[in-house]
């Protein structure tokens, strides 16, 4: 074993391996899977070919799933590393440890099946896009529960997981050609359980939007979909930060690989002190109260749906919400307070609070609302026209006809304004 040993120190540090930190830490976790093979090696010797003996056994596929490459052809130029007769090649990414090439050129290996499922429904190519499927999207294997024939849509279905916890699984194939048609899956995950492709990612992400870029992974959840018509699964992978006084917020969602949303608490350097000033003054045009300390300022920068947001909030459970997007600009002032509601005792007093809601008289409301848009905007309300809702009470809009500035305002039952928002309704 010592020569063994002597040979794979020589081959992991050639080619690709040199490139990446190399530890004992590294080393001991391969230096396992050696003991492994050579344990199983002594123990089939002479049943049958010893490289169709290792490439046989399904525990093989199980071996760590720290990490998924995506599809797509191998490294090149890694060359075939074998130790202890056994194709045990291990893919290094910034000095983490991957996986072992057997996953990639027979993913099947992996599946873990339940007793008692009618397998012969699945050929070679369903278990493999399954396998691949999970492997690639969902970044593990969960095991399989059913497995159902579906004639009428011409389809089988495949189930993994259990519908009532944090991690299941959903998938149809194409019972004639054994074409993933569409897929439903999802995982909670553990942050260190987060592919490293992310992981690193999280400091200059956050660092973008002017957020402290040592916030720690705190949770994560995965979603991954493919519906009728196209073409691969899409994931998207949402990860919740904090610092370690718990105290400081961030989160990031990914969808593949590619970061399309990231919100995080802003630096106090990155605070615009002329957007806070304008924030103060609206929250005193709303309330009355004045340089009210600031609790939080935060930034979301989301490309899926084109906004930039930056968000304050002050003491007394006040707010301020300033927005850019595609459709112009958006600004909310709030008032987050959770006054004491009227006390409903049957539906004839629910009945007649709602009625109050809805049929409140807009002369009271004009005057309240116009008097904390004249000093946040500094504009005549005059000319605004008032739209009721009854689907939506306690909230009602203004609209210049000629244009389309638009405020929504929600109110009490007393005419006390809670909030006002302009614009990207």
């Amino acid at each position: 074993m010592t020569h063994k040993d002597e040979q794979w120190e020589k081959e992991i540090r050639k080619g690709p391996f040199a490139l990446s930190p190399f530890t004992e830490d590294h080393k001991r976790k391969v230096l396992q899977q050696v003991e492994w093979m050579k344990k199983s090696e002594e123990g089939s010797k002479g049943d049958r070919p010893e490289s169709k003996s290792n490439l046989s056994r399904p525990q093989v596929g199980n071996v760590s799933h720290k990490r998924r490459p995506r599809r797509g052809p191998l490294v090149a130029g890694m060359g075939a590393l074998v130790i202890a007769a056994g194709l045990f090649l291990w893919i290094w990414d910034d000095g983490q440890l991957v996986k072992p090439v057997i996953e990639q050129v027979y993913p099947t290996a992996a599946l873990q099946l339940s007793d008692g499922l009618n397998t012969n429904l699945l050929t070679d190519k369903m278990k493999r896009n399954v396998a691949t499927t999970m492997r690639d999207d969902l970044g593990k294997q969960l095991k399989i529960k059913k497995v159902e024939d579906l004639p009428v849509s011409g389809r089988i279905y495949v189930e993994a997981g259990n519908e009532s916890e944090k991690e299941y699984a959903q998938i149809w194939l194409d019972a004639t050609t054994g074409n993933l048609r569409e897929v439903k899956m999802r995982r909670e995950m553990q942050p260190s359980k987060l592919e490293h492709r992310y992981l690193r990612q999280i400091p200059s992400l956050l660092q973008s939007i002017g957020s402290t870029p040592t916030l720690k992974p705190a949770s994560v959840q995965r979603f991954v979909s493919m519906k009728q018509g196209e073409l691969e699964p899409i994931s998207h992978t949402t990860l919740w930060l904090e610092n370690e006084t718990g105290d400081g917020y961030g989160e990031i969602v990914w969808q593949q690989d590619q970061a399309v949303s990231i919100t995080g608490d802003l630096s106090p350097d990155q605070v615009s002190q002329a957007a806070l000033t304008d924030a103060r003054n609206a929250i005193e045009a709303l309330s009355g109260k004045a340089n009210l300390d600031l609790v939080r300022a935060s930034r979301s920068k989301d490309d899926e749906i084109g906004k930039d947001t930056v968000f304050f909030s002050f003491k007394d459970n006040y707010f301020v919400q300033m927005t850019e997007g595609k459709e112009g600009l958006g600004y909310t002032v709030g008032d987050a307070n959770h006054y004491e509601q009227q006390e409903i005792g049957n539906i004839e007093e629910m009945e007649a609070y709602h009625e109050k809601l809805y049929n409140i008289d807009e002369s009271l409301l004009r005057e309240k609302v116009g008097l904390i848009v004249k000093k946040i905007f500094n504009i005549d309300f005059d000319a605004y026209k008032l739209h009721r809702n009854a689907e939506q009470l306690g909230v009602v809009t203004f609209e210049l006809e000629s244009s389309t500035d638009v405020f929504q305002v929600e109110y009490r039952e007393d005419g006390r304004i809670k909030m006002i928002t302009r614009g990207e309704l």
